[in-house]
């Protein structure tokens, strides 16, 4: 019995994050199929979340879609464990000197997971929406933490992730990825050239904490063609500091 329970438990979040990743909404036969659960079963572990209020089910298209009690659990761990509520006033400000989308990361599993951001206002502009995730080494906001950590670590990410190709720019060579992150070091922000999205730019620097380890990164991305070469140099030391006065906040300095 316990066995049994277990397993509804495990397929109920599989389905919770099915709901969480299907936008729009998601049928009951397209859950079964990606679950590999029959949909008598399906539509009964949904129903059950629905009670609880971690599902919903819109009557009129019959689409199901992640409930309120999902979302409040998902911003109690936000606002204990990332930067998007304490980014937020450096990112608006971010995005005011810019003009270009401003946004914050974290490392999480190899991978950086953008965790908030504020919108340019610019009619074409630059969107990541919070959650989605990115190889670090493809990454401004990734290689602006990489750059923190030292070179035998970096080697071991490596050896691990790989370095993934993305786009045409993308780096393939641990040393193209070195010579990146030695840059960084000595200018306080990476730049992300076209390597994870072609027309794309992005300009991003470390948040230190107390003990001086990256815990996040601040950033800015827009189109290339708004962020020209001569651009860069003065972008980035907007963001440079924006990191900056972030980490001091966190420090209590």
């Amino acid at each position: 019995m316990a066995g049994e329970t277990v397993q509804s438990v495990a397929r109920a979040l599989t389905l919770l994050r099915l709901l969480a990743h299907s936008g729009d909404g998601a049928r009951v036969s397209d859950l079964a199929r990606d679950c590999g659960l029959a949909i008598s079963t399906t539509h009964r572990l949904l129903t059950t979340l629905q009670a609880e209020g971690f599902a919903l089910c819109d009557p009129t298209s019959s689409l199901w879609h992640v409930g309120q009690e999902a979302h409040s659990t998902g911003l109690a761990f936000g606002r204990r464990h990332s930067l998007a509520g304490p980014a937020l006033p450096h990112l608006r400000q971010l995005r005011d000197a810019t003009r270009e989308t401003a946004n914050v990361g974290v490392m999480r599993d190899g991978w950086l997971v953008n965790v908030g951001q504020v919108e340019s206002r610019e009619i074409m502009r630059a969107i990541a929406a919070p959650g989605a995730r990115v190889p670090a080494t493809s990454s401004g906001m990734g290689k602006a933490i990489l750059s923190t950590w030292p070179d035998d670590a970096i080697e071991a990410h490596v050896a691990r992730h790989g370095l993934p190709r993305l786009t045409g720019q993308s780096r393939l060579r641990l040393r193209d990825l070195m010579d990146d992150l030695h840059r960084a070091r000595t200018q306080g922000w990476a730049l992300d050239d076209e390597e994870h999205a072609r027309g794309l730019r992005c300009i991003a620097a470390p948040v230190l904490g107390q003990a001086g380890e990256a815990v996040g990164a601040l950033s800015i991305s827009g189109l290339t063609q708004r962020l020209p070469d001569a651009r860069i140099p003065t972008v980035g030391a907007d963001v440079r500091q924006a990191a900056r006065d972030l980490g001091e906040r966190l420090s209590g300095a």
